[in-house]
C-alpha cells in the first residue's frame, strides 16, 4: 500500500531493527489521526498492539498504539491524541482483517470506546496452537519459531506513561507489531493444509464471546476464598465486590487497593455488627479504609437482611466419587499423547478439569449444565470421542515404545482381538 501525499505533514522517523527498515509515522495531534484513519480505510490487514500501566488505575491506562498495514507503520501516542475514537470505530466497522497477538486488553479498549469489537480479528496466540506450537506462547517465541527472526525483549519493563520515550523505546514498541502479518499468513497457510481453519474460527468467536462477557459482566464469585461460603455469606461478598468495584472507578485506582479479597472473605465470615467491631479487625486499621467504614457496615447489613429469595443461588455439585481422579489422570494422559500426534497444543484442546467434566458428564455426575467443552464441535471429533470410547472399554491403551516421546497407542478392541 501507498502512503498518501497527506501523511508528509506526520513527523517520519527511520530505524533499524533486525536488519529491516523501520520506516513509522509519530501520531500525535488528532488531525494526524484523521490522516492516518484515511489511509487505514483501504488496507486489507491492520496488524496492531498496544502498551499500557494497569498497576495503578482502575482500567489499563493506554500509552501507545503500535500500527502495521502494508507499507503503512504507526505509533499513535493517546498521552497527546485524547481522542482515539476515530481510529478504534475504523477498527470495528472496516472490512479489514484485523491481527493481534494475545488481544484481550485491545479487544477491551476497543469495546469501551465504541461498544463494539475490531472487526475480523486474527489471534495468532490463540491460531498457533492449532498448529501445535506452544499455547500460550509469547510474541518473541512465536516470531523466532515461525520466521527465525530475535526480537528485541530489553524493554520489557519500561515505564510507558513517561514522556519523551526514547528511541530505543519506540523501537522496541514498534517490533511488538512488525511481524504479526507474516505470521499469520505463516500459520494460516499451515491451517489450510490441515483443514483447520473453521476451528481457529470458531475459537476466536468463542474467545470473545468470553472476553466481551468478562467486560460487561463483574465476576463477584471469582473472589478469592469464597468456595465453601453459605448463601447469605455470599450475598455478604457479592455487596462488598460492587462496592468495591464502584469506588475503585471512582477513585480511579486498583480495586484490591480499596479492599482485598481476603478482608472481603473475613467481613463475609463473620460479619460485624457495627463499626467499633470492624475497626478491630486486622488490615482494617489503614487510614483510607477507616474513612468508608460506614459504607462498609452498610454493605454487611444489606446482605445480612436480604430475603431468602434474595440470596445467590447455590452452584454446588455433586460430591464426585474417588475413582474420578484416578480416571482423570488416565485420560488426561491420553488426551496430551492424542493432541500431540494431532499437531495440536494440548492447553487449547483442554485441561485436566475439562477431562473431569466430560468424565462426570458420562457418569451422569453433573447438573443440568451445559455440555462439557470436549464434547462440542472439533474437539469432540478430534478427542472427546475417543476418550469416551476409552471410558466404555472400546479402546485397549497400550505401551507402544517406551523409550518414544509418544509412547501410548490406542487401539479398538476389535483390532486388538485380531491381532492376538
Amino acid at each position: 500500500m501507498e502512503v498518501s501525499r497527506e501523511l508528509v505533514k506526520i513527523e517520519s522517523k527511520t530505524y533499524s531493527l533486525e536488519r529491516n527498515r523501520l520506516n513509522y509515522q509519530s501520531i500525535t495531534t488528532e488531525s494526524q489521526l484523521g490522516e492516518l484513519c484515511d489511509v487505514l480505510h483501504s488496507a486489507e490487514t491492520i496488524a496492531f498492539d498496544t502498551e499500557f500501566i494497569s498497576e495503578n488505575t482502575y482500567r489499563p491506562q493506554l500509552c501507545l498504539v503500535q500500527i502495521a498495514a502494508g507499507s503503512v507503520q504507526a505509533i499513535i501516542d493517546p498521552l497527546k491524541v485524547t481522542n482515539l475514537t476515530p481510529f478504534w470505530q475504523l477498527l470495528a466497522e472496516g472490512n479489514q482483517k484485523t491481527i493481534v497477538h494475545a488481544g484481550r486488553e485491545e479487544v477491551c479498549f476497543c469495546l469501551r470506546a465504541t461498544g463494539k469489537i475490531p472487526a475480523n480479528l486474527y489471534d495468532v496466540q490463540i491460531a498457533s496452537g492449532l498448529i501445535g506450537l506452544e499455547y500460550p506462547a509469547g510474541y518473541r517465541t512465536l516470531v523466532k519459531k515461525l520466521l527465525q527472526k530475535s526480537p528485541a525483549k530489553d524493554q520489557t519493563r519500561s515505564d510507558w506513561q513517561k514522556r519523551p520515550l526514547s528511541e530505543r523505546q519506540l523501537e522496541y514498541a514498534m517490533g511488538d507489531v512488525l511481524y504479526l502479518e507474516r505470521m499469520e499468513q505463516e500459520i494460516s497457510k499451515k491451517l489450510q493444509e490441515m483443514g483447520r481453519l473453521t476451528w481457529l474460527e470458531e475459537e476466536i468467536q468463542s474467545w470473545l464471546v468470553q472476553v466481551c462477557e468478562s467486560h460487561d459482566r463483574k465476576k463477584w464469585r471469582r473472589v478469592s476464598g469464597i468456595s465453601g461460603l453459605s448463601r447469605r455469606n455470599k450475598a455478604i461478598v457479592r455487596e462488598l465486590y460492587f462496592w468495591r468495584e464502584q469506588t475503585a472507578e471512582k477513585r480511579n485506582m486498583p480495586v484490591r487497593r480499596v479492599l482485598r479479597d481476603d478482608l472481603i472473605i473475613e467481613l463475609a465470615k463473620h460479619p460485624p455488627s457495627n463499626v467499633e467491631q470492624i475497626k478491630s479487625i486486622r488490615g482494617m486499621e489503614r487510614g483510607d479504609l477507616r474513612k468508608v467504614l460506614p459504607e462498609i457496615a452498610a454493605c454487611l447489613n444489606k446482605g445480612i437482611e436480604l430475603s431468602d429469595t434474595d440470596l445467590p443461588t447455590s452452584q454446588r455439585r455433586k460430591e464426585l466419587p474417588p475413582q474420578l481422579n484416578m480416571l482423570g489422570q488416565l485420560l488426561s494422559s491420553a488426551l496430551q499423547s492424542i493432541c500431540h500426534k494431532s499437531h495440536l497444543a494440548t492447553s487449547i484442546v483442554g485441561n485436566p478439569s475439562d477431562v473431569r467434566d466430560l468424565i462426570a458428564y458420562r457418569l451422569g455426575l453433573r447438573g443440568q449444565e451445559d455440555p462439557p467443552m470436549l464434547t462440542q464441535s472439533w474437539r469432540a471429533e478430534l478427542v472427546g470421542n475417543l476418550l469416551d470410547d476409552l471410558l466404555q472399554g472400546k479402546v485397549t491403551v497400550r505401551i507402544k515404545d517406551p523409550n518414544s516421546a509418544l509412547p501410548l497407542n490406542f487401539e479398538y478392541r476389535h483390532e486388538t482381538e485380531n491381532s492376538d
